[in-house]
């Protein structure tokens, strides 16, 4: 997606947001702020979205949006269980409605055979909803994947929490 495109579907998405009365917040490490940046590119967005959390290191995901010492440990910082807290996490500590988190490998270092680079996990939490979490393995370089992330992450709440 361009960055007009990502614009008009955050637009789509603040548009369903407001006319639910909803907020959204965002708890994102690999795509580091750029889910929160284009929904805050949107004019009048303060009405619905007031905080994102950037929690890149594992202190971060602990402190900011209380993920536990032992799901870092005994899963790793990419994996259902850390996205599940992430976004629980960050919809509580936001008084949110609903929340995205994002966990993955971007690259161009830090994949494995498990964990290929691309490999992103996302939360998606509502306040009358289940926790849903879903992995995707995305192509390309750095950008790309991070681009493609944000993207996936903003279609996906659009669709499955807001439309429905």
């Amino acid at each position: 997606m361009t960055d007009n495109e990502l614009i008009q579907l955050s637009t789509e998405v603040g548009g369903y947001l407001k006319r639910l009365n909803a907020t959204v917040t965002t708890a994102e490490s690999c795509t580091g702020g750029w889910i929160a940046k284009i929904l805050t590119d949107v004019a009048g967005s303060s009405q619905w979205f007031e905080r994102g959390f950037v929690t890149y290191s594992n202190d971060a995901k602990q402190q900011l949006v209380g993920v536990s010492v032992d799901s870092l440990t005994g899963y790793g910082a990419v994996s259902e269980q850390v996205v599940r807290e992430m976004a629980e996490g960050a919809r509580e500590k936001a008084c949110a409605q609903f929340a995205i988190s994002v966990s993955g490998i971007a690259g161009p270092d830090g994949g494995s055979a498990e964990k290929p680079v691309g490999t992103v996990w996302f939360g998606f939490a509502s306040a009358t909803a289940e926790t849903l979490a879903q992995r995707k393995v995305f192509s390309g370089d750095r950008e790309a994947v991070r681009r493609q992330a944000t993207a996936w992450a903003l279609l996906t709440l659009r669709d499955h929490f807001l439309k429905n």
